[in-house]
This record gives C-alpha cells, structure tokens and sequence, in this order.
C-alpha cells in the first residue's frame, strides 16, 4: 500500500514539474522580443512605414527637378512647400512605395523563388543612385529630339533591373506597374491636375514609362532587403534558443 501511494506521488511531482516546464516554455515563447520580430502585422507596419518614408523623400527631391527645369507646371495655388511639389505628390508616391515594397516578396514567397541576387545594402543604396541619376537625366540632359531620350532611359532602366534584380517576377511587375502608372498620370493631366510642357506621348512625356519602371526596381529591391532582415533575425533568434535550449538540457 504504502509502495502504491509513493508511485502515485512520484508521478504527481512529475505531471506537476512537467506542467511548471510547459508553461514556461509558452511564457517564454510567448516573451516580448520574438512576439515584435515575428508578428506577421507589426512587421509589415514596420516595413511599410520606412518604405512610405522613403517613397515620400524620394518624391520631394525627384519633383523638385522636374518643376526646376519646367518639365511638370503644377497650378500656383497647390504650391505649398518649399520643394515646389502640391501636397498630394508625396503621399501618393509614399503610398505607392510602400504597395510596390511590400508586394515584391509577397510575389517571390508565393511563388516559391526567394531573390538572392546582390542581397546586401550596399547594392540596394546603389541602385538607388542609378535611379536618382536616371531621373536627373531626364531633367538635365539635353537630347536633340525626345525619342532619342526615351530610348536611353528605357535602356538605362533595363541596365538597372539587370543590374540589380534579374528576376522574371521583377521585370513583370514593372512593366505592369508602370503601365498604371502611365495611365493614371494621363488621366491626371486630362483632367487638368497639372501638365507636361512639350508632351510627346498623349498628354504625357514619352520618358515617363521608364521612370515608372526605374522606381519600381528600386523599391522593390528595398522591400526584398527589409523582408531579408527581418527574416535573418527570427533565424538567429531561434538559433539561439535552440542552442540554450540543448544546452539546458546537457546540464540536465
């Protein structure tokens, strides 16, 4: 009797403590660090914020060239800041960013081909100079006709997508995207929002395709990076709990 009742304790100690061990597992599976890095709609907040960030820059700076050099003529009265750009450009831009960021390794995680190509910052920050540098062509660089300028900018941002991404899915979504974005500025202008001086393609530059294309390289390259960063830390994050864990276990 008094041998049945001492198993039967040693296995209530050992349920218990089983218990105590699971729970604190969860606890600390469920800790603060891992919970802000892996949350799958903090992360995309995150992202989307630093990539509006950048869209919105972008757009100020880029704008700026274009209204200097009379290539865009927005209405006096929507000019309200110092970079001579109307309010709703960088948001627009911004917003767009933000859309082309996080949509680039969306298509690459459903389509099962995660990009490796030049996966480091210092690519990403180059591409962005070839981009800044293509646009300021566009607006300084003087061509005896505006077809000669189209074709060196289309060729110029072909470079930059072979240059800095290579992939099937990225050269798609360009095209794609910058067709809307062909579009929509078209409707813009033919609805009196603002104008292209000298337009050569509808109500438009015949360039602006290529810019479209450049910028949604660009962004997409820093989206694939963001995404790359975030996934390297929950890889040492759970590298390294794994190594506590084994190790924990050795010493038991």
């Amino acid at each position: 009797m008094s041998l049945t009742l001492t198993t039967m304790s040693g296995r209530t100690v050992t349920d218990d403590q089983q218990q105590w061990s699971r729970s604190g597992e969860m606890q600390h599976s469920r800790g603060p660090y891992i919970s802000a890095i892996t949350n799958r709609t903090t992360n995309l907040l995150i992202r989307g914020a630093m990539l509006f960030s950048v869209g919105v820059f972008l757009a100020l700076v880029l704008n700026l060239l274009q209204v200097q050099r009379n290539i865009t003529l927005f209405p006096p009265d929507v000019i309200t800041s110092i970079f001579s750009s109307a309010w709703w450009v960088p948001l627009c831009c911004g917003t767009a960013a933000a859309m082309i960021g996080l949509l680039y390794p969306c298509i690459d995680s459903r389509l099962g081909e995660p990009h490796k190509f030049k996966r480091e910052w210092s690519s990403v920050m180059r591409c962005v100079a070839v981009f800044v540098g293509i646009n300021h062509a566009s607006a300084k660089v003087d061509f005896a006709n505006n077809v000669q300028l189209s074709l060196t900018l289309a060729a110029l941002s072909i470079g930059l997508w072979w240059t800095f991404d290579r992939s099937r899915s990225g050269f798609g979504l360009g095209i794609c995207i910058a067709f809307l974005g062909t579009l929509a500025t078209q409707l813009l202008v033919y609805n009196g929002v603002f104008q292209y001086t000298s337009p050569d393609f509808l109500y438009i530059r015949s360039w602006l395709p290529c810019i479209f294309f450049a910028g949604v390289i660009t962004m997409g390259n820093i989206g694939r990076q963001l995404a790359l960063v975030r996934n390297k830390s929950v890889y040492i994050y759970i590298r390294s709990r794994h190594g506590t864990s084994v190790h924990s276990k050795c010493h038991q």
